[in-house]
């Protein structure tokens, strides 16, 4: 019988950790799946782990090349993959045992969703920063479809090993791509494009392990400047196309840096708004900005051009306070206004 899920678990010199993760997915209470486990050239004891593995369960299939990447490791287990559904893992995070049955009920269920996640827990406990436990606690109240789109371009909205998806739909966007961002945020970026649904099973399915030397923290394309150039890069192509005229609410470091990209992009941008009293009636990048006082008059100056805010203040407790000032000024969010940071 053909894999109904295929589980792909790219591996780099993961000793340490790997039993631990295989030995969640080989006790999930789902059994009909079959698990590509990647070795990208480890020099450590991967390899041999990943052989007894093979030797004692038929559903673990082993395979070998020199070290590329996650990239060309995830591409190469999905190009072997007999299963309809492919299901994410890490080397290093563990699977709730009613993980992959969770997920597979709702994609068996709802044929319009193409990605199913979860809510993730981080471990250890004591090793979580503050920025990280931010992260969670925002991304783990994203559930339904509409809450992931309407925060697609704040930041990556599902952990990568949290997810199911639909074979069919990786292979219509390209399969995973290299950018030199990260590519998680990128494949969900195009699966969006093209028009996928998203959900999640509103319940804490996958631990994920944080330590130094996790891609998150340590590869470069996971670094800030990496992610506003994803950003810019499909907003311009996403976003921005419906639009005539750009008002970035924001001249601190991130509005700044992102409207750089947008503007060597040829986004029509037009105008700041920055809360800061310093920042007032100055001029960023060669365009005014203005206090949020005069938002309405900084709209009524688009003369019926198309006109959209996008809100890049990275202090996530400002959002709250901006929303409710442009709500007041009778703005709509995904309609005349979109949170990118």
């Amino acid at each position: 019988m053909s894999a109904l899920i295929s589980v792909l678990l790219p591996c780099y010199n993961a000793a340490a950790t790997l039993d631990a993760s295989i030995s969640s997915v080989m006790h999930q209470t789902c059994a009909n799946f079959e698990l590509l486990a990647v070795d990208d050239g480890s020099t450590d004891a991967t390899r041999a782990q990943l052989e007894r593995w093979a030797e004692r369960d038929q559903r673990v299939h082993v395979l070998h090349q020199r070290h590329q990447g996650i990239i060309p490791a995830l591409n190469h287990a999905t190009s072997l993959a007999r299963g309809c559904y492919l299901a994410r893992m890490d080397a290093d995070d563990w699977a709730y045992p009613e993980r992959l049955a969770a997920q597979l009920a709702v994609l068996e269920t709802q044929p319009d969703v193409a990605v199913v996640g979860s809510l993730v827990r981080a471990t250890p406990v004591d090793s979580i920063r503050p920025g990280l436990a931010d992260y969670l606690s925002w991304i783990n109240t994203l559930y339904t479809h509409d809450a992931i789109m309407r925060s697609l371009y704040i930041e990556s909205p599902l952990v990568h090993p949290s997810v199911m998806l639909r074979r069919t739909w990786l292979e219509r966007v390209g399969g995973y791509v290299d950018h030199g961002w990260p590519e998680d945020y990128d494949l969900w970026m195009r699966l969006a494009q093209a028009g996928a649904r998203f959900a999640k099973v509103p319940r804490v399915l996958l631990d994920w392990h944080n330590h130094a030397d996790r891609l998150t923290w340590s590869d470069p394309r996971y670094q800030r400047s990496e992610f506003l150039r994803l950003k810019a890069h499909y907003l311009q192509r996403m976003l921005l196309p419906r639009y005539e005229r750009v008002i970035m609410w924001g001249a601190g470091s991130t509005g700044k840096r992102l409207s750089r990209l947008l503007l060597a992009g040829g986004a029509p941008l037009d105008a700041f708004i920055d809360a800061d009293p310093r920042k007032a009636h100055s001029v960023c990048h060669g365009l005014p900005v203005h206090p949020p006082a005069e938002l309405r008059q900084v709209w009524s100056a688009g003369d019926g051009r198309r006109s959209v805010v996008l809100v890049a203040v990275a202090v996530a407790d400002a959002r709250s306070l901006i929303a409710a000032q442009l709500v007041a000024a009778g703005l709509v969010e995904t309609h005349d206004w979109w949170f990118v940071a």
